[in-house]
């Protein structure tokens, strides 16, 4: 049940220069910055609300919310000020600020500390430090079949692309196979039609210097795969997990597996303990909004207990060393958990999203919301912004280079290496190398 809000502060603001910081609740909720005259992007759908912004929770109109975070700069020259969950990775509340006039109102369903600072990333980035999480490893180069292939992606495909390295002497670690060498989400150890051998796929990889990688969706099942059929029990019951449409994913409704059945923990474990042994060591694990969804699960974990748990399943795993890179998660809830994270949308060859929605791929979101989280690099983990795509048919394809090279964050190339013109090899090239401008 929901917890009431309650008043913490009347601020005064200088409404012209005030700015709010809003903290989304997952890697794809927009996240940044707002003058107090703005209006703050939100879901334009129901189902968008569930898979991309904090499910079941509704922002009435004209107020900012932060999930876990808010950050207010007065504009008046007197102290920023953050409200923070005292401890995000069991409890994040709801944040609110309605501005009227020149005084600011901030609120909270849940306990809040707070913190000042001279601005909005900086107060962010202290409030990161004082939570206490180790540096995080360097990040290393990869290649990543997703925005050229999508899930159409072939093993002839990560083939053509693995020579192309080494003739075009791009400095890739790792070599990454997204969505679509599976048979269906849940599925994972059943190959779809288009691949002959997951291991020998990673074989040839490391064959050639590189690490491979892969890519799970580990919380979500297609209601008609093979694990739905024979483990009904093995799914959180009375929950809607999201729709995601045909065309970059899969056109079908979702289910959630239940990581608190000790049988369902036990195939999750088996899943990435065998992918070890075929040698892979770099995860991306994505759509993690799934396993913090409220529902009726095996144990009575509440939702972010069953997340984090079932985030540590896969670490161990995998082991310490793999490397595990987080998307499509609860944010604050995640601290503590990953190496990297992807910290806004997705992008896309275009730059606006579908119907206005910030939480949908394109540049511009992407652009937005890993700037507003540009605070969380190197202090809460390596920063992802996603992809660089460098090929001539991506529009703005120099803005885009531009925005991931300043993140400093996590260096990812993917397109089809051999599309790619004189300024995409040497964009490319150079950004997956570490050398800025």
């Amino acid at each position: 049940m929901p917890h009431p809000f309650t008043p913490l502060a009347s601020v005064p603001v200088d409404p012209r220069r005030a700015r709010v910081h809003e903290e989304g609740w997952q890697s794809w909720s927009p996240s940044g910055t707002y003058a107090l005259g703005d209006k703050p992007y939100r879901p334009t759908n129901d189902n968008w609300a569930t898979v991309c912004y904090r499910p079941g929770v509704t922002v009435p109109e004209g107020t900012f919310q932060g999930e876990g975070l808010l950050a207010l700069d007065p504009g008046d020259g007197s102290p920023v000020r953050l409200w923070a969950a005292p401890d995000p990775t069991h409890e994040v509340p709801s944040i609110r600020l309605v501005a009227a006039d020149s005084v600011a109102e901030v609120l909270a369903d849940g306990p809040v500390k707070e913190f000042t600072g001279t601005d909005i990333q900086s107060v962010l980035a202290e409030w990161a430090a004082g939570l206490g999480v180790e540096t995080p490893r360097t990040a290393p180069t990869v290649w990543c079949s997703w925005y050229e292939y999508f899930t159409g992606v072939t093993e002839d495909d990560i083939h053509e692309n693995l020579r192309a390295m080494d003739t075009l002497d791009l400095p890739v670690d790792v070599v990454q196979i997204d969505d679509g060498y599976q048979k269906a989400l849940g599925d994972w150890l059943t190959l779809s039609g288009r691949f002959r051998s997951r291991a020998g796929i990673a074989d040839a990889i490391r064959a050639r210097g590189r690490r491979a990688g892969i890519w799970t969706a580990p919380f979500l099942v297609d209601p008609a795969s093979d694990l739905a059929a024979e483990h009904p029990d093995w799914l959180v019951e009375d929950l809607d997990g999201g729709f995601l449409h045909a065309g970059r994913n899969w056109g079908h409704d979702l289910c959630v597996l239940d990581t608190t059945h000790p049988e369902a923990a036990q195939y999750l474990t088996s899943v990435f303990s065998t992918l070890v042994s075929e040698g892979y060591d770099y995860f991306k694990v994505d759509f993690l909004y799934a396993g913090a969804l409220e529902g009726v699960r095996h144990s009575s974990a509440d939702a972010l207990t069953a997340y984090r748990d079932g985030i540590r399943l896969i670490r161990e795993a995998i082991g310490s060393q793999a490397y595990l890179l987080g998307c499509g998660a609860p944010i604050l809830p995640s601290v503590g958990l990953f190496d990297a994270m992807r910290v806004s949308p997705d992008t896309a060859p275009h730059r606006r999203p579908e119907a206005g929605d910030y939480s949908q791929p394109g540049q511009d979101p992407a652009e937005f919301t890993g700037a507003g989280r540009q605070w969380q690099h190197g202090r809460l983990w390596v920063n992802d912004p996603d992809c660089l795509m460098a090929r001539p048919a991506v529009e703005t394809r120099e803005r885009w280079a531009a925005h991931v090279e300043a993140t400093g964050g996590l260096m990812a190339s993917s397109d089809r290496l051999l599309s790619l013109d004189l300024w995409g090899v040497e964009t490319t090239r150079r950004l997956l190398a570490g050398d800025v401008r």
